[in-house]
């Protein structure tokens, strides 16, 4: 059988990566690359997924990117989903493995292989949901709208207000490099 794996919020400024591994049970209609589909899709499909796929997910929050780096918590999280489906083949989407052996890379996956898709989609929807409930305790910041994405309205809220606790501190703006004039 096979696991398919994907990652959602690689290149965010705020909040955690979230990297999900994904077997189907059975098959499943409407998969795609979750940034091929609409929101609602998505989150119609997820719940869909939850029952007919058996998955893993897994968070690496903000400080532990910043404290290990983006590559050391992508490796973290496949070596924790092949331990959790090691009797399964592992299908990356993307053309890198970040140093974990036994497992192969297919760029493009997530909207070729339905195994990867259904993992694009289970990440992508844990890390909005994960997103959204931390939107009140940040208001300023409007995370419901970006979920943390580089934005121009996140790095206008950057701009105003600086960093807040779930920023990840160890990504550089060149936006926010340049002194601005008000």
């Amino acid at each position: 059988m096979l696991c398919g794996i994907d990652e959602a919020g690689r290149g965010c400024l705020a909040g955690p990566l979230v990297v999900a591994g994904a077997v189907l049970k059975e098959p499943v209609a409407g998969l795609n690359d979750s940034k091929l589909l609409s929101e609602k899709c998505r989150e119609a499909l997820f719940e869909i997924l939850l029952e007919k796929s058996e998955s893993k997910i897994v968070f690496c929050d903000h400080r532990m990117i910043d404290e290990k780096g983006l590559s050391s918590c992508l490796k973290y999280a496949i070596e924790t989903i092949k331990a959790h489906f090691n009797t399964h083949e592992i299908l990356m989407d993307g053309n890198c493995t970040f140093g974990v052996t036994g497992i192969s890379t297919m760029v493009k996956a997530d909207a070729l292989v339905p195994e990867v898709s259904a993992a694009s989609i289970l990440a992508k929807v844990s890390r909005d949901r994960y997103m959204y409930d931390l939107a009140p305790r940040f208001p300023e910041y409007a995370f419901e709208k970006h979920k943390g994405y580089g934005t121009a309205l996140h790095v206008e809220r950057i701009r105003r207000y600086g960093y807040c606790d779930i920023h990840r501190k160890s990504f550089k703006l060149k936006q926010l490099s340049q002194p601005t004039l008000f």
